[in-house]
């Protein structure tokens, strides 16, 4: 779950005035030009399961992410992320099924990136950009269903105040995009529950696969996307006990597409576990799936 919220919290920045190739999975250093504004959409699925145990969990989120950034000066960006998702729960054991789930908005993420270094050179160009995201809890903690309250992962807000910091550099040629992104996210207390902190290391290329040669204009471009996400989360808190079913390392590895044109992107991914060492019988990834669109005005 708390995963689900990273990928969407770094995808945040997006490519400025003309679109380029971008990460899907997280950040980019790319500019958002001054009084431009950018609108993201993303529509998520994520299957995160548990078959090392008799009575087997599936815990299934769709949802839409929604992002939508200002460029407030050349340097200076801001943004704002607002899910929604759909959470199902299958709890399966000596041949009895029980679901339990919710649906509705999440919590409302704002977001500024300042570019700190750039270096330009005709074809090419290297930025690094620091980015600092705070979570608000806007979205409902207290949902019930007829058995009792839902558990936080099912919740459609964390009712806790969190906050995430890091860095992005970007190296852009007219051929291919390496792009990287280090963050750690501290998460707040509510309900007697906190959610382990977090640390990510993402990394992306993006090849431009069509056309292989550049020729005049500004035509459309469809780039092959490969990244990485390795991301360690530490054990949540039940009150002031650890809780030895959570938390642990998981890599990804994600490849995607992107039809890239001067004002607007539409992209697809899928993202598959390469290596999961999680604590105790903490839910593991199966796979997770997004497409969505990017645009400029």
């Amino acid at each position: 779950m708390r995963a689900v919220i990273a990928t969407g919290l770094a995808a945040l920045c997006l490519a400025g005035a003309t679109a380029w190739g971008a990460p899907i999975t997280f950040n980019t250093a790319l500019p958002v030009h001054q009084g431009g504004w950018v609108l993201r959409e993303q529509v998520i699925y994520r299957k995160i399961a548990d078959d090392a145990t008799a009575a087997r969990r599936d815990l299934r989120l769709a949802g839409v992410v929604s992002v939508l950034g200002y460029g407030v000066s050349r340097d200076l960006a801001v943004f704002g992320l607002l899910p929604w998702f759909d959470r199902r729960l299958e709890l399966r054991s000596a041949g009895q099924n029980l679901e339990r789930g919710t649906q509705g908005f999440g919590d409302l993420s704002l977001m500024a990136r300042y570019t700190a270094y750039e270096r330009n050179s005709p074809g090419r160009t290297l930025r690094v950009a620091p980015f600092l995201v705070v979570k608000a809890p806007t979205g409902s903690d207290e949902a019930r269903d007829r058995l009792a309250r839902l558990p936080p992962s099912l919740q459609p807000g964390s009712g806790a105040w969190d906050l995430l910091a890091g860095a992005v550099s970007t190296w852009q040629t007219l051929d291919f995009q390496l792009d990287g992104q280090l963050s750690y996210r501290t998460n707040g207390e509510a309900n007697g529950f906190r959610a382990g902190d977090v640390v990510r290391f993402d990394g992306s290329l993006q090849y431009r696969l069509w056309p292989r040669r550049l020729a005049g204009g500004v035509p459309a471009f469809v780039y092959g996307v490969l990244e990485a996400n390795l991301i360690h989360a530490a054990r949540d808190r039940v009150g002031v006990t650890r809780d030895l079913n959570s938390g642990g390392t998981t890599l990804f590895v994600s490849p995607g597409l992107q039809y890239v044109t001067r004002k607007w992107i539409v992209e697809a991914g899928v993202q598959i576990p390469l290596l999961q060492d999680l604590n105790g019988t903490a839910l593991g990834y199966d796979f997770g799936l997004s497409a969505g669109f990017r645009v400029n005005f």
